[in-house]
């Protein structure tokens, strides 16, 4: 009988996982090892020779208790084909360690204690440690935790700041309006959510899933049928020019019955899985909206912080014909977060998001709170605001897309970790089902439309969707009729005030109750206007007070990439930047994008060329979704590279 240690302590030419969490490529053999395990073996200094020995790093759980030694599955077939690259076997490859693809493993182990079967689940994560790219506001809704582990509290989850007061301001340069709060968070919590998935990743390996920190998945895997059977992890060790390093290591094929895409928003994989299979089209869905989030978490004295404190506003810094608004929610230990969310179909190319972010921290209502305080973190992601009407069919021959890489977000309650936790906790149930009763994985479909996600979503589906033609001018009772007789597009396209009205008679009279479906607009990269059209916003400079310099703050996300390695970040056509972003649209890539991935620099002809710092990146995804040409393809880097995320 062979197990883990036995199995891959036989070849001294056996290379050792990093201990950043890199995949290194295991020696390859000429023959497939079955393997009959009850009992996984801790890896130790002189026995950490297979990659998949490799869990969290004692950073990884500064936050929570360590994880329990998991429980090896019964068996898993290691494979070292006649092909360049390995492959490992499992009955369940989730991709993402985020809420929706850690709560479907965990409900895949529930399953298996419950009806006393057995199921190898595996999760793929490629930040360096679990939890270092999550990143949210978060007022967090317990709605799917309750029913996922309804003994969190007893658990010692790190949720233990409930929402105390709930705020809603119309900011003005220098006021602050108090409005009626159209949100409801009693019952909710400040949290950090890159902590609350740290504690769900115990909580996973403690029935089981095994979980691989460090390993991106950079390709699908398919039969000769076109069907799904898992992923690759990229090569490691290739420098920038395609040449192969001295420390060069081969991907690895893990290889699925059923994979689950939990990327998360813009996921690269699944992205390319709803192309491939056209599952936009086959379920009826328009294409995704999104925003940037740009978020900072503060220690500031103890006299001015409120735990539970929530305020939201809308206004000042954007101007009135940009969607977005901010956050400041008060954490625990003096801590707070504090964020701007931009939607990315602005229209002036002279818009710089991370630059809004700094002026709304010297607004008198908000500076109050961090004068005198410290900045801890840095980050910025995008996120899916298409809701209802964005929504792809799910299911793909292999597996199923989850989470916020379907797009599960409800735009008026700004929450989506407890949709997205929820439709993993479904995919898992019908997985399981499938794996174990025949059941067909299309039944995931139907599973969605009868659960409550399905209910939220479409009676928030028209809060963004509005009429083209409003205009402010028309009054509150003349802009009524119009938006029930007109064409469709945003709310807030066509400005503010418009947007505000008629999504308030969204919200609180309509409620979903009408028989239409408003659609969306063109797509945020479409929405870019000439530079021609706009007028160069000139920001005030960072005073390293309150507002600070794009490098300080990259700093602060411990963002960190192996320099030498192909740029993650392509140009479909390295021309474009030059002859159509530059001259067109003023290289709006320089300033959407919120970590100066992209630069423009003069030649030795001193002419402008665009510049690609893809170690700076954030992976909040804004370049593949904004570039006007969408011209920029974002693919994983070398696995574990990226932010490092510890309070986000």
């Amino acid at each position: 009988m062979l197990n883990f240690r036995s199995l891959f302590s036989k070849s001294k030419s056996k290379s050792k996982i990093a201990s950043t969490g890199f995949l290194l490529r295991t020696a390859t053999t000429s023959q497939c090892l079955y393997t009959n395990v009850t009992t996984l073996h801790t890896p130790d200094a002189n026995n950490s020779h297979h990659p998949f020995s490799r869990r969290y790093s004692h950073r990884a759980f500064s936050f929570s208790k360590p994880p329990a030694r998991a429980r090896a599955p019964t068996s898993r077939t290691f494979c070292a084909a006649s092909t360049d690259r390995d492959s490992i076997e499992y009955d369940v490859v989730i991709v993402g360690a985020g809420p929706a693809g850690l709560s479907a493993a965990i409900r895949l182990k529930q399953m298996c204690r419950e009806r006393n079967a057995d199921l190898s689940v595996c999760v793929l994560d490629k930040g360096a440690e679990v939890g270092a790219h999550i990143i949210s506001g978060n007022v967090f809704e317990p709605r799917s935790l309750n029913e996922l582990l309804p003994r969190w509290k007893e658990e010692e989850a790190p949720i233990t700041t409930p929402v105390s007061s709930d705020k809603f301001w119309f900011l003005t340069q220098g006021r602050a309006i108090s409005l009626p709060s159209p949100f409801s968070n009693k019952g909710n919590y400040v949290i950090s959510l890159s902590q609350l998935v740290r504690w769900m990743g115990a909580k996973a390996e403690e029935l089981g899933v095994e979980i691989y920190p460090g390993f991106a998945a950079s390709e699908i895997l398919y039969d000769a049928n076109n069907k799904v059977i898992g992923i690759g992890t990229n090569d490691m060790g290739v420098a920038k020019d395609g040449s192969k390093k001295e420390n060069f290591q081969r991907g690895v094929e893990i290889k699925g019955r059923i994979t689950l895409l939990a990327e998360g928003c813009r996921g690269s994989l699944s992205e390319k899985i709803m192309k491939k299979y056209n599952l936009r089209e086959k379920g009826g869905a328009e294409h995704q909206t999104y925003a940037l989030g740009i978020k900072e978490v503060w220690e500031i004295d103890e006299e001015k912080h409120q735990p539970g404190a929530v305020i939201h506003t809308l206004g000042w810094p954007l101007d009135h014909k940009t969607y977005g608004g901010s956050f400041l929610y008060h954490m625990k230990d003096n801590q707070i977060s504090i964020g701007l969310v931009v939607a990315l179909n602005y229209q002036n190319p002279f818009l710089n998001p991370y630059e809004e972010f700094q002026k709304l921290k010297h607004h008198p209502a908000i500076k109050q709170f961090l004068e005198g305080g410290t900045v801890i973190q840095y980050g910025a992601r995008t996120l899916n605001e298409g809701g209802f009407q964005s929504i792809p069919y799910p299911v793909f021959p292999g597996g199923a897309i989850i989470g916020c890489s379907a797009g599960y977000m409800n735009v008026p309650k700004i929450k989506g970790t407890h949709t997205a936790m929820k439709s993993g906790m479904l995919a898992a149930e019908v997985t399981f089902s499938a794996l174990n009763e025949g059941l067909d994985m299309d039944t995931y479909w139907d599973a969605l439309r009868n659960s409550w996600i399905w209910e939220e979503l479409y009676k928030s589906r028209n809060y963004r969707p509005v009429s083209e033609a409003i205009n402010f001018y028309f009054g509150f009772y003349c802009v009524l009729p119009l938006f029930l007789s007109l064409p469709y597009v945003r709310a807030f396209e066509y400005g503010l005030i418009p947007g505000l009205a008629l999504s308030g008679l969204e919200h609180y009279i309509f409620k979903g109750r009408h028989s239409f479906t408003l659609k969306h607009g063109k797509p945020d990269h479409e929405a870019t206007s000439a530079a021609r059209l706009h007028s160069p916003i000139h920001y005030p400079k960072a005073d390293g007070v309150l507002s600070f310099d794009v490098p300080s703050s990259l700093h602060r996300s411990n963002t960190n990439h192996e320099h030498d390695q192909p740029p993650h970040l392509r140009l479909r056509d390295p021309k474009t930047p030059e002859l159509i972003n530059l001259p067109v649209y003023a290289a709006p890539e320089s300033r959407y994008c919120p970590a100066r991935v992209y630069e423009y620099v003069a030649d030795e002809q001193n002419q402008m060329k665009l510049q690609i710092n893809a170690q700076n990146c954030l992976h909040c995804k804004a370049c593949d979704i904004k570039d006007p040409k969408q011209n920029i393809e974002w693919t994983v880097p070398e696995g574990g590279g990226g932010p490092g995320y510890s309070v986000m």
